[in-house]
């Protein structure tokens, strides 16, 4: 690995402002609907031109999750999904893509059952850059903070949409690489839109408290919802159950049985030509 960890994401983020241009990061679920098809998947988003990743890790009560992505996480696990499936696509993804930022979004439990410290070195040595436990929120972040420092993981926690000033001291406080801001309430899900007025309030309430550049997330469904997020001055969109209705557009899929992919091309194909154009839309006018 040829750059160190924690250069990536401030890389990223300073080549993005030379140019012009927010960050465009797609979620996608490892191991959906198994290994092999995730990676045909991520490739194809990254070279439409995804920025950077936020991956999921499958996980069987997926709280913070609208009704796509809870699919990806039943997809995947029908499929026989496991962590270490997940650490090994990440790691091939991470030789394929030395300088792409790749962060992890994974619930708490995962990390208790492994044990904090082991939890993030496998991560870490996998080749990822940032974890996110969704369903921990900053005010009990400090044990997770101290392990994933420990083994040079950037931290990254949520900013809700109406937070307390406290909660948004500490998210700024106790993020690295990026802030996660939710840009409306509730869980995630292309359905229920970003609420473009309050763009703008959201990224400045998080700005306020200063930390890491502010990644606008939930709600991100379109290339006008990306662009409205860089005009309110966010670093960047998120965009994730979108990208999940257009994986099962194209999957069979039977619980508990697992899935299949109908015809990856037509996936892949429909993918890059989303992605391009949502990374379009963050070229700031």
């Amino acid at each position: 690995m040829s750059t160190p960890a924690t250069s990536r994401y401030e890389r990223l983020f300073a080549s993005l402002q030379e140019r012009g241009e927010g960050a465009f990061v797609p979620f996608i679920m490892l191991s959906d609907p198994n290994p092999d098809d995730a990676l045909q998947i991520i490739d194809a988003a990254v070279t439409a031109g995804a920025d950077a990743l936020e991956l999921g890790v499958p996980f069987s009560d997926p709280v913070a999750d609208g009704p796509a992505i809870q699919a990806a996480h039943v997809r995947a696990l029908d499929g026989g999904a496991t962590v270490d499936k997940a650490l090994a696509q990440v790691r091939t993804i991470r030789e394929r893509y030395p300088d792409l930022p790749i962060g992890m979004l994974i619930y708490a439990n995962v990390a208790y059952v492994r044990g904090l410290s082991s939890f993030y070195e496998a991560f870490r040595e996998a080749g990822a850059d940032s974890v996110l436990l969704p369903d921990v929120p900053v005010r009990e972040s400090a044990p997770f903070s101290e392990a994933a420092l420990a083994a040079g993981v950037d931290p990254i926690y949520i900013a809700p949409a109406k937070a307390s000033p406290q909660t948004l001291e500490g998210v700024a406080a106790q993020s690295r690489g990026y802030i996660y801001a939710i840009s409306r309430d509730g869980v995630t899900g292309a359905d229920k839109e970003a609420s473009v007025d309050g763009l703008r309030e959201v990224v400045d309430n998080v700005q306020a408290y200063g930390g890491a550049p502010v990644l606008l997330g939930f709600g991100i469904s379109t290339p006008q919802h990306v662009a409205d997020a860089i005009a309110a001055g966010a670093a960047g969109a998120i965009t994730g159950s979108a990208i999940a209705n257009i994986v099962a557009k194209y999957t069979e899929h039977t619980h508990p049985n697992p899935a299949r992919i109908t015809d990856i091309d037509a996936l892949t194909a429909e993918l890059s030509s989303y992605v391009a154009a949502m990374k379009q839309a963050t070229i700031r006018a």
